[in-house]
């Protein structure tokens, strides 16, 4: 009896251990994406100055631009330590603290890029904090699915099945029809694109990190599996669309509205994709289920705050009579 309670506490620290690491990991990859987007935009705007091709237009001259590559590679550090955090914690905790790269992408925009962050902004700014701190204190701590071979009998599932072929007839649709026509006026339309593939993308990542994890520690060779190979042609396909659709997003809107706008539809499509594929809330309880709803909730109005009212010229200021006394109107007949 004392054996297995002392296994279950072994087993509780050691799920523990690889949910904070996740957690560190998932932390410090928002600081190198939120990086990534300020340096990959001025780098676009660099090109435009001087007359090339824009990106929008099916311009690839940001390939030659070194601050573009230093862009890339900022986003590839952040993403290489995002794709471990999900090896070592669930996709309903890696993907919303995202949110934190829009924090920094707000605040070096209004350095480095001139853009607004007002009173409002700030406020959205410490709301996105708070609204992730409680969805991780809320979100499930160990994952559902510890196995590969779990893992292919849950892609087989016709509900999953369902959704990727929704995301595959839907990015068609835009790569070959709404994106020409509908791309430059509304900037939901490739970022929904980036977001439904980046879907895909984090459940391949999810798969991989099994794999890896399989191999690692010495219980089976992941990469003998079919679909591990799968899972990766699976990210590198859906990477390499991410990564075209979102430069032409960039180069087309303002980067505090394609930020925020990215981030909610992209988080709203994985947390989709990970309740139909790993069924995390089914091990939920009521009170963690509604804390991880509210903390998102909490992020997406502060992502609004952060859009919407970005151009108004709000300060302290404006505001600091409100806090004072009262003055008394003099009236004179």
């Amino acid at each position: 009896m004392g054996s297995i309670t002392e296994t279950a506490v072994k087993t509780k620290l050691y799920d523990e251990t690889y949910f904070y690491v996740g957690l560190s990991l998932a932390i410090s990859s928002s600081g190198f994406i939120g990086a990534s987007f300020i340096i990959k935009k001025l780098s676009l705007i660099q090109l435009q100055r001087r007359g090339a091709l824009r990106a929008s237009s099916g311009g690839f001259g940001y390939l030659k631009e070194w601050m573009w590559w230093t862009g890339l590679l900022s986003m590839g550090i952040g993403e290489a330590a995002n794709f471990v955090a999900y090896i070592f914690a669930p996709a309903s905790l890696v993907t919303p603290l995202g949110a934190l790269s829009i924090i920094i992408s707000a605040i070096l925009a209004s350095k480095y890029l001139n853009e607004k962050l007002n009173l409002l902004c700030k406020i959205g700014c410490v709301l996105c904090i708070l609204g992730s701190t409680v969805l991780v204190i809320h979100s499930p701590k160990q994952e559902q699915i510890g196995t590969l071979n779990e893992l292919v009998g849950k892609v087989k599932d016709p509900a999953y099945v369902i959704y990727i072929l929704i995301v595959i007839i839907s990015s068609l649709l835009i790569i070959f029809y709404f994106g020409p026509v509908y791309g430059k006026q509304n900037v939901m339309v490739y970022i929904y694109l980036c977001s439904s593939v980046g879907s895909l993308t984090v459940m391949s990542c999810k798969g991989l990190g099994l794999a890896l994890k399989e191999t690692i520690n010495g219980i089976n060779n992941g990469f003998t599996n079919w679909l591990t190979w799968v899972f990766l042609f699976s990210v590198i396909l859906c990477i390499s669309v991410q990564m075209n659709y979102l430069n032409k997003s960039l180069d087309l809107f303002e980067i505090t509205i394609v930020t925020p706008v990215y981030y909610v539809s992209f988080t709203t499509l994985v947390l989709i994709a990970s309740a139909i594929l790993f069924r995390e809330w089914e091990n939920m309880s009521v009170d963690d289920i509604l804390g991880s709803f509210c903390g998102f909730l909490t992020i997406i109005i502060a992502i609004f705050l952060l859009n919407v009212f970005k151009e108004m010229d709000i300060h302290y200021e404006n505001i600091r009579h409100m806090l004072g006394p009262k003055r008394k109107t003099i009236f004179s007949y």
